[in-house]
């Protein structure tokens, strides 16, 4: 999304149209469905909830409620996830995004700088959920109590408190210890789940570059041993000498006629059968 796009959602929360000179961006994660330091954790369903709930939601101090410590609005969010990130109870992991903005002033100027400098970093939201529900008991704990702790183990099952039936986001604050560990403002402005897709095509890319390395060697010593299946000879030899520099296509290909024929009859000698009686295979030959 570009400046534009960013500065016409930013000023329908505005009296009168900004620009950027006038207003500071930036993101922030509000909330993940990783276990938290109090045990809880948020629904899938929740964090879209959340999602939808928390733009134009302000942003404070400490979840201090006076108009004083409104510094921040966010005007932008989406739920992000991270397939190749599991959660402590092996659930992908999924986390909220959004854009917030605060307006330039002298007063706040100490401020951004500090969010620049990665002081000012954690955040917290607050909201109202209508169900906790325990993962040992199913017990909804807003409605009943149980006799479960957080990150208590009973048998196999640990215990945590899943967060559900989002109806209210109050707001969100800058705190020194939020109970979401992976909760604050992030690097990227704008770009909302952009870093986490360049991460998940590196890491996709990376095991689709092994998978094919492996592929590779595999081929290539199902040639090699075929090559020899019928003995040693000068022609299986050149022919397995040749498999070391050939792409995995032509690997396929020769495997699968070497396993029809054998050796000797794989394809017409390029070379007069007169002067070599055997035929060495490159890259770019077509079987």
């Amino acid at each position: 999304m570009d400046n534009t796009e960013l500065l016409a959602l930013l000023n329908q929360f505005t009296r009168r149209e900004h620009t950027l000179d006038e207003v500071y961006l930036f993101d922030l994660v509000l909330c993940d469905n990783e276990i938290d330091r109090d045990g809880d954790c948020f629904s899938d369903e929740a964090l879209e909830k959340l999602a939808a709930l928390s733009v134009g939601v302000t942003g404070i101090f400490d979840h201090n409620l006076r108009a004083g410590n409104q510094a921040a609005r966010i005007f932008r969010t989406e739920v992000c996830s991270d397939p190749v990130r599991k959660t402590a109870y092996g659930k992908p992991y999924r986390f909220l995004r959004a854009n917030a903005y605060m307006v330039r002033t002298d007063g706040n100027a100490d401020l951004i700088r500090e969010i620049d400098g990665g002081i000012k970093k954690e955040v917290s939201v607050s909201c109202a959920v209508s169900r906790r529900i325990c993962s040992v008991c199913g017990t909804n704990r807003i409605e009943k109590p149980c006799r479960h702790l957080p990150r208590r183990k009973y048998g196999e099952t640990q215990c945590f408190f899943l967060l559900d039936g989002v109806n209210d986001v109050y707001e969100w604050s800058f705190v020194a210890v939020p109970a979401q560990q992976h909760a604050g403002v992030t690097k990227t402005c704008g770009a909302l789940c952009r870093d986490t897709e360049k991460e998940q095509m590196r890491v996709a890319l990376g095991e689709c570059s092994d998978l094919l390395e492996r592929l590779t060697d595999s081929l290539r010593k199902d040639v090699v041993r075929l090559c020899f299946k019928d003995g040693d000879s000068v022609c299986a030899k050149l022919l397995a000498d040749s498999a070391a520099s050939m792409d995995t296509e032509h690997l396929m290909l020769l495997r699968d006629r070497l396993a029809q024929t054998g050796c000797a009859k794989t394809v017409p000698p390029q070379l007069s059968a007169d002067s070599l009686g055997c035929f060495a295979l490159g890259k770019g030959d077509i079987l």
